[in-house]
């Protein structure tokens, strides 16, 4: 890790740790006490807090603007994505003194103290890296098998990594070196900017160390089904951006979900009425995917329940890799995706 400052197309000269101040951009819909958990989180750790509201109705900007952040309403003409409303955060910055790093954070998340001090030392002696991101955990695990899989799906590997998820401490330089997210995506936003950092020198790091605790929320099968399904319609748009090499971004997702959710039936049904019953020998490749999952993550209760939803949400991912291509070929914006 003994990093030099990039020199080659990443936006403006590196400043020091040292001075910087740091801004947060927290966003949120609808979040209620989870908003007002995160902010009081903050503990006045940050220069500016941002709150980017996305047409909420349950007093979540009364209970930001009580906390002391500055309230950034977006127009609800227009489609709310994560995007959007991350990049609204990062022009309500551009209004005063710009800070050195920005902490973003989901309304649903509480920070850990511990994790600014953490990030800052690290990125103080990597000037390379734009993006450092730590442990994000499920806060409440045990409401249900869906939280559970959040927290394991956060449990990424430590080290250099080719992106982030929602909630990272960056670079102001990095940030406006690649203009920001694109407005364009309802989801997978993280990863296609991740890209286009690296693309210009720029490393992302996933730090040994806590960061925040998220409340999924999710409690019931159709909300697992609609993450799932936003999920394979941003493998889907990110595969169409960048699946040529040498990223080749989100092209083996999708090649998984097609396999599991599309082929592997198709050749089922097709079999039934070239040969019979036999055919349906094929749909035993699901139980042993399942089995072959919950080894590999060592055959707890936990990594059982992860297989069998990683193995059916193949198919509500398929839905929305097939929403995709209907909306691409129909010309149509895409539409937010929501799972509570």
């Amino acid at each position: 890790m003994n990093a030099q400052p990039c020199t080659d197309g990443c936006g403006r000269p590196v400043r020091s740790s040292t001075t910087a101040d740091i801004a947060a951009v927290i966003i949120g819909r609808n979040e209620g006490e989870r908003l007002v958990a995160c902010l009081a989180s903050l503990d006045q750790r940050f220069a500016r807090v941002i709150y980017v509201d996305s047409g909420s109705m349950d007093g979540s900007i009364a209970a930001a603007r009580r906390a002391g952040a500055e309230v950034v309403s977006l127009d609800t003409d227009r489609p709310f994505t994560a995007a959007r409303a991350r990049n609204s955060g990062i022009d309500a910055l551009k209004s005063g003194a710009v800070p050195s790093f920005v902490q973003f954070l989901d309304g649903d998340c509480i920070l850990d103290p511990d994790w600014v001090d953490a990030a800052l030392a690290f990125l103080s002696q990597n000037p390379m890296v734009a993006v450092v991101c730590g442990r994000r955990r499920e806060r409440f695990p045990e409401n249900s098998v869906y939280n559970r899989l959040c927290d394991a799906e956060w449990n990424t590997p430590v080290g250099e990594a080719r992106a982030c998820g929602g909630d990272a401490l960056m670079r102001w330089d990095a940030l406006m070196a690649v203009g920001g997210y694109n407005p364009t995506l309802i989801a997978g936003e993280e990863p296609e900017m991740c890209l286009r950092m690296r693309r210009l020198g720029w490393k992302i790091w996933r730090l040994d160390t806590e960061m925040t605790l998220h409340d999924a929320a999710m409690l019931r099968f159709g909300q697992f089904w609609q993450r799932a399904r936003r999920g394979g319609y941003a493998y889907a748009q990110g595969a169409a951006m960048y699946g040529q090499a040498p990223e080749r971004h989100d092209i083996a997702e999708v090649r998984r979900t097609v396999l599991w959710a599309v082929v592997i039936p198709l050749v089922t049904v097709l079999g039934w009425v070239a040969i019979g019953p036999v055919a349906l020998l094929a749909l035993v490749l699901y139980p042993l995917q399942v089995v072959r999952i919950a080894r590999r993550n060592g055959s707890t209760r936990t990594a059982w329940e992860q297989a069998i939803l990683l193995t059916v949400g193949k198919f509500a991912e398929a839905q929305g890799v097939l929403d995709y291509l209907w909306r691409r070929w129909r010309a149509r914006d895409a539409e937010l995706i929501e799972y509570k």
